[in-house]
């Protein structure tokens, strides 16, 4: 298999892959949801959007009902959608309709596919500080009870249970205030800790809107949410996990999916993307935790990189001779000298190196970084060749040569002339704790595409492939812009 780029491209374009291709237009985007092997998001206004691969998006997704800010949750074989009918200011007023439905399938194309009639669950009359809309779903995993939070900022946030079986309001069940100054909130549960995500600032005034997100945790799912320094939500707190940036701004609509143990990644929208004309977009971010509190991760854009194993702090090379650099002697015992101004030394150059290196492939190894040209690799982002949820398939290249990092059949790892071969085309992700996971696309010998066998550090010194595995050091590596 082979994809159809050029070497000249390959060595020219290097610009940041960090948005998703297609048509990906959406406002109050749906938490993301797999079905049948493709991905679904549905937004504010009916319909919504469909992915094959996660990273090239279009419309398709079907949902009646219209209103705003639906959230979609696989429960056993069928999956529930909630959504907000009215509120909002929507219509001139804020007496809000939540309402839940379901369905055997979300491909429209199906003959399973029929949404349920929609079923009330919470109202809001327009009178009260409270708004009925911008509702979110969490199936608790520990005990198996499915809740609910919506609201704005015309009021409170709050939070009711409803019957996993049915998707109905538990039967005396009492909505209880979470948390003001915010709106299209999302819960989710981590190692023992709740989480409330909730959208801060001002929406809908495209390149002129505010919309950030922040979060509180809890023991508890009723509460209290607090900040990283203590403060409430009830009382306004919320520590930052997304604001503007890349030339987006307004990141509203929480949603996390786990893709593997260590990758996860967060769906928003953003209120304006300025490369697409100021239109609301999806946008899919890694997702990273430290100390226990969420954040946005970034696309790797491309560029130039040292390749760093996390197993040892070693960089990963050209298995080739070492070549000298000479340098007039500095040092304490030359003390005229050191009267001098001192002279920068320029960094050995690929021209200087390139005729010690063997024709033909040369294997790859570990060893201590010396700014050597052989150790500097040029990640370029492929957008047009797909990717996934966690972005972009890149290209990797001992930059200034054709020399591509390619996966072998006998799962093993090379550089060899670039050729457009799906093996020379690779995922690279970022992972919960901030390191990277490099994943060949495919490897070959093997039938279809490769999920399993990432670039591991089989010794200090030995980069291979093998079972990708986030509990050791030796599945992850770091990248150093140079």
């Amino acid at each position: 298999m082979k994809r159809l780029h050029t070497i000249l491209a390959a060595l020219t374009m290097a610009t940041a892959a960090n948005a998703q291709i297609g048509e990906p237009y959406i406002h109050d985007p749906s938490t993301i949801a797999e079905c049948d092997g493709k991905y679904y998001t549905f937004g504010t206004g009916g319909g919504g959007l469909i992915s094959h691969d996660g990273w090239s998006w279009e419309g398709g997704a079907d949902r009646p009902g219209g209103g705003a800010a639906p959230d979609v949750m696989k429960i056993g074989d069928r999956y529930l959608c909630i959504y907000g009918a009215t509120g909002g200011g929507l219509g001139g007023g804020h007496n809000g309709r939540i309402l839940t439905m379901w369905n055997k399938t979300l491909d429209p194309k199906s003959p399973d596919f029929k949404w349920t009639t929609a079923v009330e669950v919470c109202a809001s009359d327009g009178m009260e500080d409270q708004d009925a809309i911008d509702p979110s779903l969490l199936l608790d995993p520990t005990t198996g009870r499915l809740w609910a939070s919506y609201g704005t900022y015309f009021g409170t946030i709050r939070l009711i249970e409803l019957d996993p079986k049915t998707g109905f309001r538990m039967k005396g069940n009492k909505e209880k205030d979470i948390a003001i100054d915010c709106e299209a909130t999302d819960l989710i549960y981590r190692d023992g800790w709740y989480y409330l995500l909730g959208t801060h600032g001002t929406c809908c005034d495209g390149v002129n809107s505010t919309y950030n997100i922040v979060v509180g945790r809890s023991r508890s799912v009723e509460g209290p949410y607090l900040d990283n320094v203590g403060r409430d939500m009830f009382h306004g707190g919320g520590r930052m996990v997304i604001a503007a940036g890349d030339r987006k701004t307004g990141p509203g609509h929480f949603g996390r999916t786990v893709i593997d143990e260590g990758v996860e990644v967060m769906s928003c929208h953003y209120e304006a993307d300025f490369d697409q004309g100021g239109r609301s977009v999806l946008g899919i971010r890694p997702l990273l935790w430290k100390n226990g509190w969420p954040y946005a991760g970034d696309l790797l854009k491309g560029g130039t990189y040292e390749i760093e194993s996390e197993r040892r702090g070693y960089s990963l090379e050209l298995a080739v001779d070492f070549v000298r650099m000479q340098q007039e002697r500095q040092g304490w015992f030359n003390r005229e000298q050191l009267k001098q101004p001192a002279k920068p030394i320029a960094n050995q150059t690929l021209a200087e190196v390139k005729g010690t290196w063997p024709e033909g492939d040369i294997a790859v190894r570990c060893g201590d970084y010396m700014f050597r040209p052989w150790q500097h690799w040029q990640i370029v982002p492929r957008p047009e060749a797909g990717g996934s949820l966690t972005g972009p398939l890149y290209e990797i290249y001992i930059e200034g040569t054709t020399r591509a990092l390619t996966a072998t059949a006998n799962m093993e790892v090379t550089t060899k002339e670039f050729a457009g071969e799906d093996a020379q085309l690779w995922h690279i992700e970022q992972l919960t704790d901030g390191t990277y996971r490099i994943m060949p696309f495919a490897i070959p010998g093997q039938k279809g595409f490769n999920t399993r066998y990432c670039l591991y550090s089989a010794g200090d010194s030995t980069p291979t492939l093998a079972e990708y595995d986030f509990s050791t050091d030796n599945s992850k590596w770091n990248l150093r812009k140079q």
